[in-house]
């Protein structure tokens, strides 16, 4: 056995060292992240390929969760992936608050520290909506369903410290601090403001040329 593996090494040390110098960049600087659902719709979309900038926010150990050197925290209006304890999952939301921000909902509109935030219709097909909303200066679309939701409203709530409350932009579709809760700080991987690639899972995965390298801080078709 331990011949072999000295053959394995000898003959293939090149790509070995490669696919370990890979995998060591993906999992503590940068890779790339599957979307399968429309939580964020309609800012990123059913088979986007996300760009994770995993070193924006801390300097990690490889292949953990471990913290080394914290960088930045992170921002409200940062599009963030996760590792969800709640619900077992790696998901992609938007930061709404951040440690004592105080944050309700009415009728689908934002209330921050007080402040009811602006709203712009922009399109409306079928049963949904497209809005423009104004989170405290930074712009972004978001999807509301015209029929009545459940996920419409919540009362008032304190952001407690090293904690984040996230939501989809896709809102009355989005398991998000309504269904999980707070979002630890610990659980935070990285941040994404642009697509990779994109494929069309109802089209035979044809790729969406016009979504590659699209960016995600910044409202779309205006």
């Amino acid at each position: 056995m331990n011949g072999w593996i000295l053959k394995t090494w000898t003959e293939n040390k090149a790509l070995l060292l490669l696919l370990a110098l890979m995998f060591t960049f993906r999992s503590a600087c940068a890779d790339w992240n599957a979307v399968p659902t429309g939580s964020m719709k309609p800012t990123i979309i059913e088979g986007d390929r996300i760009l994770v900038n995993k070193l924006v926010y801390d300097v990690r150990v490889p292949f953990t969760n471990i913290s080394l050197w914290k960088l930045s925290d992170p921002a409200r209006g940062d599009i963030i992936i996760f590792e969800s304890k709640a619900s077992g999952n790696r998901l992609v939301k938007r930061v709404i608050g951040i440690p004592g921000d105080t944050i309700g909902l009415r009728d689908n509109q934002l209330i921050i520290n007080g402040k009811h935030l602006d709203y712009k219709i922009v399109a409306s097909v079928n049963l949904t909506v497209d809005k423009l909303e104004n989170l405290l200066g930074v712009e972004h679309l978001i999807r509301i369903d015209k029929r009545s939701s459940p996920l419409s409203d919540f009362q008032s709530v304190d952001v407690p410290a090293d904690h984040y409350l996230v939501l989809g932009d896709n809102r009355d579709n989005s398991a998000d601090f309504r269904v999980i809760g707070f979002v630890p700080r610990q659980e935070i991987i990285g941040r994404s403001r642009s697509v990779v690639l994109s494929l069309n899972y109802d089209n035979f995965y044809i790729p969406r040329i016009n979504r590659f390298f699209m960016r995600l801080d910044r409202p779309q078709n205006l």
